[in-house]
């Protein structure tokens, strides 16, 4: 019954306009800051742990707006997925490093593009789509129901989902040798790996627990590195596509050097609009030995 709702809310959502989608999810931000909620306490600890040089007050106007964009990607979503055309949804316009995706492909060699959960990394996906074939490493949802609903409309797009796991990361590799785009949210602790997917690594100055997976297909493949994010533009004008280079050391052997660097490239995406990252995860709740979380009382 639970996963029925959701659907059914899923499918009302998505008969709204963007301008609709961001109104109602501006509401449900505000509701996020306003009441004491989970959202609220995770934001306001992460944005301490990761900008202690910024103002008090101005952190805590970023821990708003952060958690007002988080409310309109939730209600974008549906619209995202499930429009037949994104285009006749959202415009979605060239920004910063557009052309580095194609200069990438045309080497040959597949291109690996990391994304952090920012703006609306659906719109992301939808439009690389139309630059060539792409395959993207998925989590799924708890909800057995909700994954294969999701699955389905997400295809139309012309994706390909895999699961993240030993026979997904075989379909990542293939896919570059076959020279497509391979795409994954980095920035998730990567418990499903375990210890040997994963090491320390500084993230704003913070040990962050970090995925191996993009410097082991870089390095293995050749294949060049971006980082890519969808930035929501003011006024519900669409949004701006932004792909940025790879630090250098992305994909070196040494885990830590690699897991550095893509901490770097994550940090540039995030620096460029801080308010638009969904920072409502607990991305240091995995701590060295010795260290402890930042979120003890905070939810």
């Amino acid at each position: 019954m639970h996963t029925k709702i959701i659907i059914y809310l899923f499918r009302w959502a998505a008969r709204l306009s963007l301008r609709g989608s961001q109104r109602l999810g501006a509401v449900l931000g505000r509701l996020f800051y306003l009441l004491p909620t989970r959202e609220r306490a995770i934001t306001r600890t992460n944005l301490t742990v990761c900008f202690p040089e910024v103002a008090a007050q101005e952190r805590e106007r970023w821990v708003k707006e952060s958690l007002i964009e988080t409310g309109k990607t939730l209600v974008e979503m549906p619209g995202t997925l499930f429009s037949p055309s994104l285009e006749a949804w959202a415009e979605c316009v060239p920004g910063e490093g557009f052309e580095l995706l194609q200069q990438a492909l045309d080497q040959g060699k597949g291109v690996i593009v990391a994304g952090p959960h920012m703006g609306n990394w659906e719109v992301g996906l939808r439009s690389m789509t139309t630059r060539s074939r792409v395959t993207g490493l998925y989590r799924k949802p708890r909800a057995e129901g909700l994954d294969q609903f999701i699955r389905d409309w997400r295809s139309r797009s012309g994706a390909n989902l895999v699961p993240a796991d030993l026979q997904g990361v075989k379909k990542l590799f293939r896919a570059l040798k076959n020279r497509e785009i391979m795409t994954l949210l980095p920035d998730q602790q990567p418990k499903g790996a375990g210890r040997q997917g994963g090491v320390f690594a500084p993230f704003f100055g913070r040990p962050a627990f970090t995925m191996l997976l993009v410097s082991h297909l870089a390095r293995k493949t050749g294949a060049p590195v971006l980082f890519a994010y969808a930035g929501r533009l003011p006024d519900a004008k669409g949004f701006t596509l932004n792909y940025l280079p790879a630090p250098e050391g992305v994909d070196d052997p040494d885990p830590v050097v690699a897991a550095t660097a893509l901490n770097r490239g994550i940090e540039s995406c995030i620096r460029r609009c801080p308010e638009q990252y969904m920072w409502s995860y607990k991305r240091f709740s995995m701590q060295p030995e010795g260290m402890a979380s930042p979120y003890r009382g905070a939810t």
